[in-house]
């Protein structure tokens, strides 16, 4: 079957259109492909409804002095920043916390490991944004050669703990993977180096992180079988395609709370399973 010959949209078009269902059916007419303008326009489109309940979100849990702790773990350029700014794009400042530590000082050294995150933790009404937290510890210390054996062990032994108690206290912790392939991480890294505002974010560990691509797996999967508990879960997400991590991550935090207004969401806050999920030892990761 022979494909319609593909035109372009002139001046004279646009002068003889008045609504937009009048511009689609041109561009249907003329076999101009848009799909990726309709994928942009429907994730600009469902990120706005979503980011309306968490509004409604925050309000609730400021209401009802909820503390809330949302982590962001992946490799780099897996998207955690990319979906904490859409987290809390629209959020009020005065209550939400955006922790991105640092390389600890010699003080934070010589003091217990946590320390330094127990600080960041949210008050009563606040909810913190963890872009890496305590789980540094888990996976990139030890493959990069920041930490000792022994420190990794007293660790991994030390987090549960610390956990249940933070869950036994009445803080709510969501911990998310952002899982991306190796070929991907590279594409991005590349785009990174090309954009003279995003340089800055590439450094020689994430350089090192593709050399030591398979001591990051090894220890990850070591962080899942140790730290997925019940009262606090991996939620893995497929971080290949960012527009739709960032939707379903929102889409899993909404579902966590019975928040006013909830029922009257204009779209679905129904995480994708395709896209997001619990931890299992069988599953098939991107990384």
């Amino acid at each position: 079957m022979d494909k319609k010959p593909v035109s372009k949209l002139t001046l004279e078009d646009f002068s003889s259109i008045s609504t937009n269902e009048e511009l689609m059916d041109l561009i249907e007419a003329k076999n101009i492909n848009i799909d990726k303008v309709k994928k942009n326009l429907y994730y600009e489109s469902e990120l706005k409804k979503l980011q309306i309940e968490l509004v409604k979100l925050q309000q609730w849990v400021a209401k009802h002095k909820k503390r809330v702790v949302i982590i962001f773990e992946g490799r780099d350029a897996a998207g955690k920043g990319g979906n904490i700014r859409r987290f809390m794009e629209h959020l009020n400042p005065r209550s939400v916390r955006h922790v991105a530590l640092a390389i600890p000082t010699e003080v934070e050294k010589g003091q217990w490991y946590f320390t330094r995150y127990i600080k960041n933790l949210p008050n009563p009404g606040e909810i913190s944004f963890f872009d890496r937290s305590w789980y540094n510890r888990a996976v990139v210390e030890p493959v990069m050669g920041f930490c000792t054996a022994q420190q990794y062990n007293e660790f991994m032994q030390q987090v549960p703990e610390f956990e249940h108690m933070l869950y036994e206290d009445g803080i709510v912790i969501i911990k998310f993977w952002f899982s991306i392939s190796k070929k991907e991480q590279m594409d991005r890294f590349d785009a990174r180096l090309k954009n003279p505002l995003k340089r800055w974010k590439f450094s020689p560990v994430d350089k090192k992180g593709q050399e030591l691509w398979d001591d990051y797996s090894l220890y990850k999967n070591q962080m899942f079988g140790k730290t997925h508990t019940s009262y606090s879960p991996w939620m893995i997400v497929q971080g290949n395609d960012k527009k739709a991590a960032r939707l379903e991550c929102i889409r899993h935090v909404l579902t966590c709370f019975d928040y006013e207004g909830k029922n009257e969401a204009a779209t679905s806050i129904i995480p994708d399973p395709n896209y997001i999920m619990r931890y299992f030892r069988s599953s098939n990761d991107l990384d």
